[in-house]
């Protein structure tokens, strides 16, 4: 059962968030500017474990999706593509409580996490020639390898493209509804006020949460290590 806390008169918090989501997308805003700041400055046995983090940090967040807290679940928060641009529509109409994602905030997780998943994933397979080869390079033809680069050096701008969009969305939120997202994706508790008798989120086991992050990890370091015995090196940008 998740426990409610008493905050200011006439409001109480309501724990919306688990650490685990939490720490993935604070991780994830970490690590983006972070793997372009190795990049840029050729330090690419640190932007090798950039994405070796970030892609064990999708991983885990996919599983997560199915299985874990119930503001964590896909099928929980993604609504028909129509829903999203109607929130998006009526956005300065005064809601009533959304505990987790609306439906225009579900989709710009999803085609976040595709994009992260596309950049890291591209990056097992790329080789520029010069600094770097992901550990998967070898195991396709030259060809594979190559659009794999493409796609690896442009989708990085798609992503913070996204990323400019949710922080306005978040100021946007901030000025027009008067809403604050980002206190709690820091604290995991929404402030709401006592009236207030919605759905109580039910937050998944930490055991559960615990065993996925490392079994993500494991399967990470399982795939690099295959792919530096098929003779790859053992960096990817």
């Amino acid at each position: 059962m998740d426990r409610e806390t008493t905050a200011l008169p006439g409001t109480r918090s309501l724990k919306v968030w688990d650490p685990w989501i939490r720490l993935v997308h604070w991780m994830i805003v970490l690590l983006i500017p972070f793997s372009w700041w190795t990049a840029e400055t050729h330090r690419f046995d640190l932007h090798v474990w950039s994405g070796y983090t970030m892609l064990t940090l999708l991983v885990f967040r996919i599983a997560w999706g199915f299985v874990g807290s119930h503001t964590a679940r896909f099928r929980n928060f993604l609504a028909s593509p129509l829903e999203g641009l109607r929130h998006l529509v009526h956005f300065r109409k005064r809601a009533p409580v959304e505990i987790g994602h609306n439906a225009a905030g579900g989709w710009m997780v999803l085609v976040m996490l595709g994009l992260l998943l596309a950049q890291a994933g591209s990056g097992l397979f790329a080789d520029d020639e010069i600094f770097t080869r992901g550990p998967l390079a070898r195991a396709v033809d030259s060809s594979t390898s190559a659009l794999a680069t493409s796609i690896h050096l442009r989708v990085f701008w798609l992503i913070v493209g996204v990323a400019v969009l949710h922080v306005l969305a978040i100021l946007a939120y901030r000025l027009v509804r008067k809403q604050n997202l980002v206190g709690p994706m820091i604290t995991g508790a929404l402030r709401l006020p006592v009236v207030y008798r919605g759905p109580v989120p039910r937050m998944a086991s930490n055991w559960l949460a615990a065993g996925l992050l490392a079994g993500a990890a494991a399967a990470v370091w399982a795939l690099v290590t295959w792919g530096q015995a098929q003779g790859g090196a053992s960096a990817f940008g």
